[in-house]
């Protein structure tokens, strides 16, 4: 192994990881696992690339050096990110799985017990079925997880890490929030956003931010699609700020014009939910009793509304499709799982069907301490951001406005030769 000066966490940190991974490989009598999944590599090893589509592997035996199966190109990453000195790339005309399997074999793991993560989204179900085919000497075994049981609880650093990570987060939200106003498009609005995001240091997170207004508010995970915002109308603004694929979420909301009776509750539910939460919430509380602490609160409404999702979910690091750990730990009833300290959860207390046609949103990123909870944005306002319209802006025709960004550009017309 060897230590880089410019890794994201210091070399012992990443020693530690591959310690506690052994141990549980031991317990499970595994003599290697196969690691696919694009979160646990980066985790293990600092190692990311935007090609993971195509497969690549970490290969840790209990014993020896640990080495990497990538793409001939993303080896260039092994090489200028990772402590790993071992790598089996595959050219592009090359096969992946038969490059895995003469690995092993060149190693000395042919006819042991190797784990493989068979929930991975990469390791699909047309290259585990040529991998059973081809290396039949061994002992297959799903050990889908292994990794997650260390990084459901961040350390120290990881924790540094996400608070840069928060800091784009907000800088993302206040300039979102101050490019609110009728008139202004979606768009504009996730522009101002995301260059803010950026700026402060932010690199590019698993899911851009999420911005939708009026009706479209009641969409699942809808985005900006032109849409301008009317008076009168609330926009939802949801965005998580990305640090070395570790990320911090908020949602937050702003209206154009007066804040009505059902959307002020509303409002303030959400904050009781929130500020409940970091009251009640330390290590020994159930997940499922965290829920249903955040779940009753929402329920008691009068508004139409209701909390249709988990009411959380663990968040860190995060490649696309999803920037949430949420598969690893979410917050839903019946699981006695203890909150511990170092886990790390965007909790969600947001309301869909406000007067059957508005959906809002308050949201902060926890962390579970030693004794409590606190929050990447103290700081932060929760309440929504309420913005006059004074009938300034007139109301413009979305539909035509639509109609026209949807109309195919006309070629240009080619030079005379």
């Amino acid at each position: 192994m060897r230590e880089r000066d410019d890794m994201t966490f210091p070399f012992s940190e990443y020693q530690r990881r591959l310690g506690e991974l052994r141990g549980r490989m031991a317990e499970r009598l595994l003599d290697a696992v196969i690691i696919s999944d694009a979160e646990n590599i980066m985790y293990l090893t600092d190692y990311q690339t935007t090609g993971y589509s195509f497969f690549q592997a970490l290969v840790v035996p209990l014993e020896g050096e640990p080495w990497m199966v990538t793409r001939k190109l993303e080896e260039s990453n092994v090489i200028a990110r990772t402590w790993v000195e071992l790598s089996r790339p595959y050219p592009d005309s090359g096969d992946a799985i038969q490059m895995l399997v003469s690995s092993l074999v060149e190693f000395g793991l042919a006819g042991q017990t190797i784990g493989y993560e068979r929930n991975s989204y990469y390791f699909t179900a047309y290259h585990q079925d040529y991998f059973h085919t081809s290396f039949t000497k061994s002992r297959l075994m799903d050990c889908f997880g292994i990794v997650e049981e260390s990084r459901i609880r961040k350390s120290a650093v990881e924790l540094e890490v996400m608070q840069k990570a928060a800091v784009a987060t907000k800088a993302a939200m206040k300039a979102g929030i101050e490019a609110v106003q009728a008139g202004a498009t979606e768009n504009e609005i996730g522009a101002a956003a995301c260059q803010a995001m950026f700026a402060a240091g932010g690199e590019i997170p698993a899911v851009m931010p999420y911005v939708t207004s009026g009706p479209r508010t009641m969409i699942g995970h809808a985005s900006w699609e032109g849409r301008i915002v009317q008076p009168g109308e609330h926009v939802f603004l949801e965005m998580a700020g990305c640090y070395r694929r570790y990320h911090t979420a908020m949602m937050r909301t702003v209206v154009c014009g007066e804040l009505t009776d059902s959307m002020y509750k509303s409002q303030e539910l959400m904050k009781l939910a929130l500020k409940t939460a970091r009251k009640e919430f330390r290590p020994g509380m159930t997940v499922s009793d965290a829920d249903k602490m955040m779940r009753n609160i929402i329920r008691e409404n009068d508004v139409g509304a209701k909390l249709i999702t988990r009411s959380g979910y663990s968040i860190g690091i995060a490649f696309p499709p999803s920037w949430d750990e949420g598969y690893i730990m979410s917050l839903f009833q019946g699981d006695s799982t203890p909150l511990m300290p170092g886990m790390t959860f965007h909790l969600i207390p947001w309301m869909w069907g406000i007067d059957g046609d508005k959906s809002c949103g308050i949201s902060d990123t926890f962390y579970i301490t030693e004794n409590g909870c606190g929050t990447f944005f103290e700081d932060f306002e929760q309440d929504f951001t309420v913005k006059p319209d004074n009938g300034a802006v007139p109301s413009k025709n979305v539909s035509d406005i639509q109609q026209k960004m949807n109309q195919p550009k006309k070629k240009a017309a080619k030079a005379p030769q």
